[in-house]
């Protein structure tokens, strides 16, 4: 069953026509398309046997599958994935230690999170989708990833190449494509994504227009500390990120929400970045947390605006 069949009141002919504009732009000859593509064809023959999505190490095939041959081949393709943003993963016995601990984020959000199973989720700006193979273990109907950048979408084509999951799918859709999907999800993941949007208003309403009468948001945020309802709007970038617009107080995000129409909003963690939980490694070896903060104070960052906290909200649609 194509997946968009769970999604009766989604606007198919609309989104069909967007997705083969995508694969247009995808086929192109060019270095930065034919680079994925040829990774992908390296190991489309490979299948996992096995996997857990149950613990923090998202795993997928085991070591002793795998003759040597195939081992090389999934080795150079996971080095040809870098820079790896979010994890970590285990393939086929491969550790890839990504520069956030994102199981860290994940292990925040549990106590909130509605019964998955079943379920219909999106998962906006999915990257590798590392939430979604966690997303896996309790059993949605489906989990859809929008994610517009090449490398992360392949990159999940991949590894779901690998371990076969169906009820998973990602498409080289962004936040700006919700307006498609009206009523459509009973979750929808929001996170890390707010703070990059020329209007976060707008968003959040595209977000809601998404959601089923009495579907849930569970939302994670870059924030800067205080009590007063306000955002920072930074001059050029804000922790040498230049695609970052406004940075509430969890005080601002909390009424972006209200304003926006959700109901039951609850504010359930918030916490300072540091660099234990996004740094450089072997695995994305450009420059990370560290770089982006006051060498001299760890409360600023490097252009001298307040260092990053992160808030995590839970609303629901009425």
């Amino acid at each position: 069953m194509d997946y968009l069949d769970l999604l009766p009141t989604a606007r198919h002919e609309d989104i069909a026509r967007v997705l083969a504009e995508k694969e247009r732009w995808l086929a192109q000859p060019k270095k930065g398309f034919l680079r994925y593509r040829e990774l992908r064809e390296t190991v489309r023959h490979i299948r996992a046997a096995w996997h857990d999505f149950s613990g923090d190490v998202v795993r997928i095939g085991a070591p002793e599958e795998l003759a040597a041959k195939e081992k090389a081949q999934v080795q150079q393709v996971l080095r040809g994935c870098m820079p790896w943003r979010k994890g970590p993963f285990n393939v086929f016995g491969f550790d890839i230690d990504a520069e956030w601990r994102s199981e860290r984020k994940w292990n925040r959000l549990l106590p909130e999170m509605p019964d998955l199973a079943g379920k219909l989720l999106a998962d906006i700006g999915c990257n590798n989708g590392y939430y979604m193979f966690r997303m896996a273990h309790h059993q949605p109907r489906l989990a859809l990833g929008f994610e517009p950048y090449v490398q992360h979408y392949s990159t999940f084509r991949i590894l779901n190449s690998f371990a076969g999951l169906e009820n998973l799918r990602n498409e080289l859709l962004g936040i700006e494509h919700l307006h498609l999907f009206p009523d459509c999800f009973d979750v929808v993941f929001l996170l890390g994504i707010i703070y990059h949007r020329h209007s976060p208003l707008d968003a959040l309403r595209d977000v809601l227009t998404a959601l089923k009468p009495g579907g849930t948001l569970l939302l994670e945020s870059q924030a800067i500390p205080g009590n007063q309802p306000m955002a920072l709007f930074p001059e050029a970038t804000y922790a040498k990120v230049p695609g970052t617009w406004f940075i509430p107080t969890a005080a601002c995000l909390e009424n972006w929400l209200k304003r926006t129409g959700f109901r039951e909003i609850k504010m359930f963690c918030q916490h300072p970045m540091s660099s234990a939980e996004q740094r450089r490694t072997e695995w994305m070896i450009f420059e990370s947390y560290e770089d982006f903060i006051d060498k001299d104070d760890a409360a600023l960052t490097i252009e001298g605006y307040p260092a990053p906290w992160r808030v995590f909200f839970k609303a629901r649609k009425r």
